[in-house]
């Protein structure tokens, strides 16, 4: 069995700065790396849908943006399967099989699941308080991860350390399965991103995660002039008042995107009064250094990152018909994958009826003898 790489994204809105410390940064490497036998990148429309399904035109109009986002970070369609997970039908059926092996109290406890719910403010039906009961579906996604991982055979799943219970849901799941039944599925392990400033990117406004709900991100496609308003209006430590205060480095997520971005060479090119992040801390920390000359230089730092990711966004944006075309192929491809790690799961589950002409033979015979 082959090293298998398999990761997504929600197609709720355009990627973020987040979303490229967190995973396509590392995609790009692992791709072009070549350690893996198989890599797949899919567009979870519908996890999506599963607290959208009010707006489907926000899924469908966001489909184009995560492609563009991903091609224009790097990711080759040559090197890695590219596709959109509702045209996996398989996925579906995995989903409805899962379901029998997990509880509804192991769902409860899913950490992951009561932190989402938490944020979009789910709550039950019973309560008066204008907030939308728990959708089934939303509350049973874990499962569907499974099947997305196990219809791949994924042997890891880069993901952002928020995912580490889901990924561990998913183990439970395959054991479950190959136990129950026969040891068909793989069990996926996670992989981190190295840097821990990359784990949880906050949001400018110094909340703990950047988040598209939360409208505190900086996208991989904004232009020059917002990424520079959106960082200069970052929270800062607030009780660096003035230029000669002591700072608070652990409490400034300006050094936090420093510390996901910045190396010594950007030093050397945007700053040369100092060598490293370790010169610029010391002296931050002891006073004398105000935030807007930190956020300047991360304001070049960001920019000189993303101009290559907007230049190769633009050369896309004049083919959309052929981004389409990827998404189609890719999706064909991951198709046939799944398809024979269900048919795989069914002969394990014995309910492959019309592929065993044994059980025919013998049933007719037994039939027959009466």
């Amino acid at each position: 069995m082959g090293r298998i790489i398999l990761t997504g994204d929600r197609p709720t809105g355009k990627l973020h700065l987040g979303h490229y410390v967190g995973s396509l940064r590392n995609r790009v490497l692992l791709q072009n790396e070549g350690n893996y036998d198989r890599m797949f990148v899919f567009i979870a429309d519908v996890q999506a849908l599963t607290d959208n399904a009010d707006n489907p035109d926000k899924v469908r109009s966001n489909i184009i943006e995560v492609a563009l986002d991903y091609l224009s970070c790097g990711l080759d369609p040559e090197k890695v399967t590219i596709f959109i997970q509702s045209r996996i039908p398989e996925l579906h059926e995995m989903t409805q099989f899962f379901s029998n092996l997990v509880t509804v109290q192991r769902l409860q406890r899913n950490p992951t699941v009561k932190a989402e719910m938490a944020m979009r403010g789910f709550g039950s039906e019973t309560e008066d308080d204008n907030r939308r009961g728990l959708p089934v579906g939303f509350f049973t996604y874990p499962i569907s991860q499974a099947a997305d991982i196990c219809a791949f055979k994924s042997t890891t799943v880069p993901v952002g350390e928020d995912q580490e219970p889901m990924i561990e849901q998913c183990r439970e799941i395959v054991r479950s399965f190959n136990s129950t039944y026969a040891p068909v599925l793989v069990e996926p392990e996670i992989l981190l991103p190295s840097n821990n400033a990359c784990r949880r990117l906050p949001g400018t406004d110094g909340k703990a995660k950047m988040s598209k709900s939360l409208g505190n991100c900086i996208y991989l496609s904004d232009d020059p002039k917002e990424v520079e308003r959106k960082v200069k209006g970052m929270f800062t430590d607030p009780n660096h008042l003035r230029v000669e205060d002591p700072g608070n480095v652990e409490v400034n997520p300006v050094f936090t995107y420093l510390d996901a971005f910045a190396d010594d060479a950007d030093f050397a090119r945007f700053w040369p009064d100092y060598a490293n992040m370790d010169e610029l801390k010391d002296h931050y920390r002891r006073g004398g250094l105000g935030d807007m000359k930190v956020k300047k230089f991360l304001i070049n730092v960001l920019q000189d990152r993303l101009e290559p990711i907007r230049a190769r966004r633009h050369t896309y944006e004049q083919d959309i018909p052929g981004v389409y075309e990827i998404l189609k192929k890719g999706s064909e491809d991951a198709r046939e994958v799944a398809a024979k790690t269900l048919y795989e799961m069914k002969e394990a589950m014995r309910i492959n009826y019309f592929d065993d002409p044994a059980l025919i033979a013998a049933q007719a015979e037994a039939y027959k003898a009466k």
